[in-house]
């Protein structure tokens, strides 16, 4: 196992801190918050431009108290604390087939001794959506 990063990973780490600086500049600032998000989609081409989309559509519907913010470069929504409960994945981040509906530590989704944190999302069809909407719900409650 390596021990350097790899150019993604150096590429991931210098977003990151520049998303952490533009945070702090901007406080809690829930507009600076939300462009960034729409920035970062407007970003994204193709499938992953309209799942995300979709995603951001459905969190801020069902969820509308958490807070856009970009983590990692990524469309992700926070708690009231600054956490982040969730967070959408591109496949075209790690050139892998599918993208990825993500949850953090603070979602409550807890099921028992073990509970997925993690989905890949082909399309957003009735069902997906309804899915989608469901465990955001359950997470940022």
């Amino acid at each position: 196992m390596s021990a350097t990063l790899s150019d993604i990973e150096r590429e991931a780490v210098k977003n990151r801190a520049k998303e952490l600086r533009a945070q702090e500049k901007a406080g809690k600032d829930r507009a600076a918050g939300l462009a960034a998000v729409e920035e970062a989609i407007a970003k994204l081409e193709g499938l992953d431009q309209e799942l995300a989309a979709g995603v951001h559509r459905i969190v801020t519907e069902v969820a509308p108290h958490l807070v856009p913010k970009t983590y990692y470069g990524f469309a992700a929504y926070a708690n009231a604390e600054g956490k982040v409960v969730c967070f959408f994945k591109p496949s075209s981040k790690f050139k892998v087939r599918y993208a990825t509906f993500e949850f953090e530590a603070p979602a409550a989704l807890d099921d028992g001794d073990m509970w997925p944190v993690s989905f890949a999302i082909l399309a957003l069809t009735p069902a997906t959506e309804k899915r989608i909407a469901e465990l955001v719900k359950r997470a940022a409650a």
